[in-house]
């Protein structure tokens, strides 16, 4: 073989938040298949993370399940500690965890003034708090290594904005913001932190089901406002979250990079 893998992890250990699935199962896989060490696979149910745990470990890589709500502090802490303490420190952190949380489905919402402000702590409880929560815990034993790479998923709706998902927006706004006084506060450590900016991604159905709704008039019309006509797939979000956590992107910090199929564009 000619040259190196730029996007060979080196066997750093991993944690992906909301890995059980969609596209953090599929960031998980991909991290494993990329030479990481290890991967430890959160997700509040643990029957899911385990089922991706599985499916590691039959690549040879070692993995264990973190069955935990990201948005609560004491229980993530209880599962990180534990997984860590098996697998080895946290030097990749993937924050993929989000929507509305733990079940509950996330829809649009009415408009801002008719909602009530109960509402609103669904959304950032996961995708603010669990962020925060997921870094905290991680970023000690990056700075003691003097490595790391943080990757941050948010949302075209907060970079941009989204009727009808106002809080789901400032809550994501609020993790990129986040992620940018990370970067500011950790690059002297040599540790990254980036985020991955999404549009509509397929639907998690059954193939048959899924080919159906994808040949629908409802489905052609959402993606006439794509450049690239298709609705984006959890592979998509894999590769760049690779990249991020690779050597390859070692001088890129505190930046949202849109993976959007051209649903809007990065000034």
């Amino acid at each position: 073989m000619i040259g190196t893998d730029p996007l060979d992890l080196r066997g750093q250990i991993a944690f992906v938040s909301g890995a059980g699935q969609g596209a953090g199962r599929e960031i998980a896989l991909t991290l494993a298949k990329h030479n990481a060490g290890g991967i430890i696979v959160n997700d509040f149910e643990l029957l899911r993370a385990e089922s991706v745990v599985e499916e590691i470990r039959q690549l040879g890589i070692p993995a264990q399940a973190a069955a935990a709500d990201v948005g609560d502090y004491d229980a993530l802490k209880l599962a990180y500690d534990k997984t860590t303490k098996i697998l080895g420190n946290v030097t990749v952190l993937v924050n993929n965890a989000g929507n509305a949380g733990p079940q509950i489905s996330m829809r649009p919402s009415p408009l801002f003034w008719e909602t009530e402000p109960a509402d609103w702590d669904r959304y950032f409880h996961t995708n603010l708090k669990g962020v925060m929560n997921c870094c905290h815990l991680a970023l000690p034993a990056m700075v003691a290594a003097k490595r790391g790479r943080i990757v941050t998923v948010v949302s075209d709706a907060g970079r941009v904005g989204e009727a009808r998902l106002t809080v789901y927006a400032a809550a994501k706004a609020g993790a990129a913001g986040f992620m940018r006084s990370i970067a500011k506060e950790s690059g002297r450590y040599k540790i990254t932190a980036n985020c991955i900016s999404l549009s509509t991604l397929e639907p998690q159905m059954e193939e048959a089901a899924l080919r159906e709704f994808l040949a629908s008039d409802r489905a052609k019309t959402h993606v006439e406002r794509y450049a690239i006509r298709r609705f984006g797939k959890n592979q998509d979000v894999a590769n760049m979250a690779l990249f991020l956590c690779s050597d390859a992107a070692e001088w890129i910090t505190g930046q949202t990079y849109p993976v959007n199929g051209g649903y809007s564009f990065a000034q």
